[in-house]
């Protein structure tokens, strides 16, 4: 459905105000403690944990003893 926005009133002054956007309610909030954000943050923890365990392996040492020595 196109909408262009132009209204003539009844002086015949044309009117090009901004039509407001629809609003819509999503039925599945991503937002929150919801499956999704949970599932995210469970990838992203794994990312992590697997990102330390090969600094560790090249480094030959572990992340704090790393830190200490800067």
């Amino acid at each position: 459905m196109y909408r262009s926005g132009a209204i003539v009133d009844d002086q015949g002054k044309m009117n090009n105000f901004a039509i407001e956007p629809e609003i819509y309610v999503q039925e599945n909030p991503r937002t929150g403690f919801t499956p999704y954000a949970e599932m995210v943050n469970g990838r992203l923890a794994m990312i992590g944990f697997i990102s330390l365990l090969a600094f560790e392996a090249i480094s030959g040492r572990g992340l704090i003893s790393f830190l200490t020595n800067l």
